[in-house]
């Protein structure tokens, strides 16, 4: 069955405390999960690049860039944060615009692994 994308609004309008929390369904909290978690490693990477490594990156290409750019690293931990960077960006283009996912939940928690681990990869070096 397709989503119904109006549920995303729903959830916004909760996340913004404009509604009691319980307007929208959990398929849009487990699509707008994965869409924060990868925003989370994004980000978090994106900035290291950019303070510890000198790296910018355009905005319209940056999504791409920087895990290329990760991945062609020596450093084997920068390497996993940009595969696993990679993995993450998937996971969150199923959950920002494909009409039906299986297995939503399992690629939620997946998802969330992969944000905690790049964070956790970032924060070690």
């Amino acid at each position: 069955m397709s989503f119904n994308w109006a549920q995303l609004c729903d959830l916004a309008q909760e996340l913004a405390g404009q509604t009691p929390v319980t307007h929208a369904g959990q398929e849009a909290r487990l699509r707008s999960a994965i869409s924060r978690a990868y925003y989370a490693a994004f980000i978090t990477a994106r900035n290291h690049a950019r303070d510890r490594l000198g790296q910018t990156f355009a905005l319209n290409k940056a999504h791409s860039s920087l895990p290329d750019m990760l991945m062609a690293s020596t450093d084997d931990t920068l390497k996993k944060v940009g595969s696993d960077l990679v993995r993450l960006r998937s996971a969150r283009d199923k959950a920002d615009y494909d009409d039906a996912i299986d297995k939503l939940e399992s690629l939620a928690s997946v998802g969330i692994l992969l944000s905690r681990q790049i964070l956790s990869g970032l924060s070690s070096l």
